[in-house]
C-alpha cells in the first residue's frame, strides 16, 4: 500500500469515526435525556442505592438490549443496506410488540422518529425520507432500534458500530439520570461506563447470529418498575 493510499484510508476511517461519534453523542437532539430507562423507579423503590447496585442495574439493561433490540438492529441494518423497506417495517413491528410498558414504547418511538427526522435533515438519504414518510403516515411506529441502523447503513457505517452506539446510549441514559437522582459521583459513573461498554464487542457476535424470533429478554423486575413509574407521584423523567 502506498503512502497516498494509507492517507486516504486514514481519512476514511476518521470520517466514519466522526459520524459514529456525532450520531451516537448524548447531545444528538432526539430527546433521550428526558428518559431514565427505568432507573428513576429503581432508585425510588430502593432497588438501586449505590454505585454497586447502579452497575448491576445498568449491566442488566445492556444484556436485555443485546438480546432483544440489538438483534432487530442488526437485522434492520441488513435490510436497510438492501433498501428493503417492507422488511424494515416487519422488523419495526416486532420491536414495538416487545415493548411491554407504555413508557418503553413511548421512548422507542419518540427517539426513533426524532432520529429519523434529524437524519433526513443532516444526511438526506432517500431511504431516510421514505422511512420518515411511513412514520408520519402511521404505517410503521418508527422504533429507535430500527431508525438507528437505517441512519448508519445509508452512510455505509457498519452494523457493529450501530450496535456499539445503541449500547453506549443505553448505558449513558441510565448513568446520566442516576447522577441527577442519587448520591453517585462522575467518577463512579465513568468507571461503570468504562467497564460495561467494553463488553459490547463480546456481545455483538451472538446478536448478529440470532434470528428475529430469538428476540427475548427476561428482566421481570424492570417491567415491574416500569409499571410502578406510571403511578409515581413525583417523576423527573418520562420513563
Amino acid at each position: 500500500m502506498t503512502i497516498a493510499n494509507e492517507g486516504a484510508k486514514a481519512a476514511d476511517s476518521a470520517a466514519f469515526l466522526s459520524r459514529m461519534l456525532q450520531f451516537g453523542d448524548s447531545m444528538f437532539p432526539i430527546g433521550a435525556f428526558s428518559f431514565s430507562c427505568g432507573v428513576e423507579s429503581a432508585i425510588q423503590e430502593g432497588v438501586v442505592t449505590d454505585a454497586a447496585t447502579l452497575r448491576a442495574f445498568t449491566h442488566t439493561a445492556l444484556e436485555q438490549a443485546a438480546r432483544s433490540d440489538c438483534i432487530a438492529l442488526i437485522a434492520a441494518h441488513r435490510a436497510a443496506a438492501a433498501n428493503d423497506v417492507d422488511t424494515l417495517a416487519r422488523i419495526d413491528a416486532q420491536v414495538y410488540a416487545r415493548k411491554l410498558s407504555d413508557e418503553a414504547r413511548a421512548m422507542s418511538v419518540r427517539t426513533g422518529k426524532k432520529f429519523t427526522e434529524m437524519g433526513v435533515e443532516v444526511v438526506g438519504a432517500p431511504l431516510l425520507r421514505t422511512w420518515r414518510e411511513r412514520i408520519e403516515a402511521s404505517v410503521t411506529p418508527g422504533c429507535y432500534p430500527v431508525a438507528l441502523p437505517i441512519g448508519f447503513a445509508v452512510q455505509s457505517l457498519p452494523a457493529s458500530q450501530a450496535f456499539v452506539v445503541h449500547q453506549y446510549g443505553v448505558a449513558t441514559t441510565i448513568l446520566g439520570a442516576a447522577l441527577r437522582l442519587m448520591r453517585v459521583s462522575h467518577i463512579d459513573t465513568q468507571k461503570i461506563l468504562y467497564e460495561l461498554t467494553r463488553k459490547a464487542e463480546e456481545a455483538y457476535p451472538a446478536a448478529a447470529a440470532a434470528r428475529l424470533s430469538d428476540m427475548a429478554s427476561f428482566a421481570p423486575l424492570t417491567e415491574i418498575l416500569a409499571a410502578v413509574h406510571t403511578r409515581a407521584h413525583v417523576r423527573l423523567f418520562m420513563n
